[in-house]
């Protein structure tokens, strides 16, 4: 905390930890930060919420250190915190909560129990990712939240009361990056990107009107033909509905023959969806289709969806994949069938090894960023030591050959 009238610092914690700042309450006397403050933290996953006293510097535990709770936010008269959560049901791949904890009776509300749908900005992209996301925002009253969700490739903007009463206040089926509410007049400043439209800022009005504010990238569209995706879905071999997108290639010409790629995102829990995407409109660039799809495992439909391939890596997911390229060859007859690609990062990386050690149809794969070997992704990468239990169940220390034969079958 640092003084502007005395000029001064003042160490609020001292935990040889990573603390991370959410806010100050409206009196200024309390300071909200999430951490894991366990000996053991660099082993675990916990992120609990802490208020510090800015005075006493004594330090409130507000969760129960079972779970990850993060970008919490005073209430206006300080008498309650919002924040977005969960206690892992479902490991790594479970949906966020909302919640709202009552500093004074020490009641835990989650006003999501009864959604199935992810809260927060799950929109993977290279361009930007998380970049100026918060979490749920009051309203001047109290009486309301203000958040951002992920669902079916696009982020929106929604309220809730705290009576559990959702809305929709700003959803065009592309990705809200972030915002900012004015309490003077109910409006809201948006950050959006489309995927011919890398950013710019938006103002949504109380009565519903939208007003383009920016216009940032004015003179790299002027000189950039960006490709506006088409959206496909199709049903996989279990009847489950897969959503994906496709780009065609600069200056396609109806009639002409294309070699075409498919991108397989990292996470896996993650979202394509409709945002700029330079890798892809790069490679519809250089003269090629591309196509984009999210599998089981992906978020953005539902929690049964996002846990799908958990204990299944290479399995339905890799099905849903192959029954993408499926689709695309039949539906669109400018692609080449003798001139396929894959590619992908991370998890995306792994699906490319797996597929390529699976299937010749491709005739071209880069693996990015890649696993390739499970014991050594488990031994010397920054998460494998939680992430390969997470994921398939098992820890590969405990039987390293049957894990790997499991892992490789």
């Amino acid at each position: 905390m640092y003084d502007l009238v005395e000029k001064t610092f003042t160490k609020l914690t001292d935990s040889d930890n990573d603390h991370h700042l959410l806010d100050i309450s409206p009196d200024g006397k309390s300071v909200l930060f999430c951490a894991n403050l366990h000996e053991e933290s660099d082993y675990e996953q916990i992120t609990d919420l802490y208020m510090v006293n800015t005075d006493s510097k004594e330090i409130r535990q507000l969760t129960n250190g079972d779970g990850s709770y993060y970008q919490g936010s005073f209430s206006p008269n300080g008498e309650k915190i919002a924040c977005l959560g969960h206690e892992f049901p479902f490991a790594g791949a479970t949906q966020n909560e909302l919640f709202i904890f009552d500093l004074s009776t020490n009641e835990r509300i989650c006003l999501s129990k009864d959604w199935d749908m992810q809260l927060g900005d799950s929109m993977i992209g290279d361009f930007q990712m998380g970049t100026s996301e918060k979490g749920p925002v009051w309203s001047k009253e109290a009486d309301k939240l203000f958040f951002i969700a992920s669902k079916e490739g696009a982020t929106a903007l929604y309220s809730v009361t705290t009576d559990h009463t959702r809305s929709t206040l700003f959803k065009d089926h592309n990705h809200v990056a972030g915002f900012a509410f004015n309490e003077n007049d109910d409006s809201f400043i948006l950050h959006i990107s489309k995927p011919t439209e890398p950013v710019n800022f938006y103002l949504l009005s109380a009565d519903g009107r939208v007003t383009q504010l920016t216009d940032a990238n004015a003179s790299f569209l002027a000189e950039t033909e960006l490709i506006e995706p088409e959206e496909v879905t199709f049903t996989a071999e279990d009847g489950w509905e897969i959503q994906g997108w496709l780009l065609k290639p600069y200056g396609f010409t109806s009639g002409e023959k294309y070699p075409f790629i498919l991108e397989i995102h990292g996470g896996p829990h993650a979202m394509y969806g409709r945002t700029f995407f330079h890798e892809m409109q790069l490679l519809a660039a250089k003269g090629y289709v591309v196509l984009y799809v999210n599998p089981r495992g992906s978020y953005g439909y539902g929690q049964k969806f996002v846990d799908a391939c958990r204990k299944d890596y290479g399995g339905k997911d890799y099905r849903d994949l192959m029954a993408a390229v499926d689709h695309a060859l039949k539906s669109f007859d400018f692609i080449d069938a003798e001139r396929l690609g894959v590619t992908g990062g991370s998890y995306g990386g792994f699906m490319t090894n797996w597929i390529v050690s699976h299937t010749n149809r491709f005739k071209a794969a880069v693996t990015q960023r890649s696993i390739s070997n499970w014991l050594s992704f488990y031994g010397v990468s920054d998460i494998g030591y939680f992430f390969t239990e997470w994921e398939h169940g098992l820890n590969l220390l405990d039987d390293p050959k049957k894990a790997v034969g499991y892992l490789t079958t």
